[in-house]
């Protein structure tokens, strides 16, 4: 008795899904059974035939588990459109956006690496004979070397899932410097204009101060604290244009 999972990549809603079959096997005999799932479609299975009528149970199952490692690879390579897709448009998508849709791809890789973990350990148990029972031999030498193949191919598809993440985290940590750089200018913003705020009212206090016979003078009159105002503004504006901060 076996579950197999199909990964399936929709497109259209950049998201994935899996396909279930289920079969039940004896030496000479195969049921299969597919369960429906996302909108009613089918795992689309494809075994190769059975060489010859004696093997054709474990021929068969060995076609339905290449058919799931083959269909892992597949992933993986909708998983590296995905990654591509995000990095393109980082810094057109909103952030929040953009932080779901790492959340959502690295959920889907978690999954399916657990899944070929999984299924990878299942055929290590055909290729290492634990599921012969008694006299009746389910998986002879020849599927069971056939299996070594698909294991291999289940052992590519788990490294290049962990390449995927890799490639994952780096847009990850581009955003995050991203992130960062853009508080950064929001903080240099914030400083030049309270430098801005400084000086006039360094000097609006000074004038607010109350010095008897002092501001009668035609030096200390408001228009004089306009000037002043005026003009160590342009002058903090020129600096920071010169030194680039703004």
């Amino acid at each position: 008795f076996g579950l197999l999972l199909f990964p399936v990549h929709l497109d259209d809603e950049n998201r994935f899904g899996y396909l279930e079959v289920g079969l039940v096997a004896t030496g000479d005999r195969l049921v299969t059974v597919r369960k429906t799932g996302l909108g009613g479609r089918l795992a689309e299975t494809q075994p190769e035939p059975p060489e010859t009528p004696t093997m054709r149970a474990g021929w068969l199952i060995h076609g339905l588990v290449d058919d799931v490692a083959e269909s892992y690879l597949d992933l993986v390579d909708a998983l590296y459109l995905e990654i591509d897709e995000l990095e393109d448009h980082i810094d057109e998508l909103p952030g929040s956006t953009t932080r779901h849709r790492l959340a959502d791809l690295r959920h889907e890789m978690l999954h399916a690496r657990k899944n070929v973990t999984a299924t990878r350990a299942a055929v290590r148990r055909v290729i290492d004979g634990r599921l012969d029972i008694g006299d009746e031999q389910l998986f002879p030498r020849e599927v069971e070397t056939a299996f070594a193949d698909t294991y291999d191919t289940l052992v590519r598809a788990t490294e290049e899932l962990d390449v995927a993440r890799d490639l994952l985290a780096s847009v990850r940590d581009y955003l995050q410097s991203k992130i960062a750089e853009n508080q950064n200018e929001v903080v240099k913003r914030l400083a030049v204009a309270a430098s801005l705020v400084l000086v006039p009212t360094l000097i609006t206090g000074f004038y607010g101060q109350n010095f008897a016979g002092i501001f009668g003078n035609p030096l200390w009159t408001v228009w004089w604290s306009i000037g002043l105002i005026a003009g160590t503004t342009i002058l903090q504006l020129a600096f920071f244009r010169w030194k680039r901060w703004i």
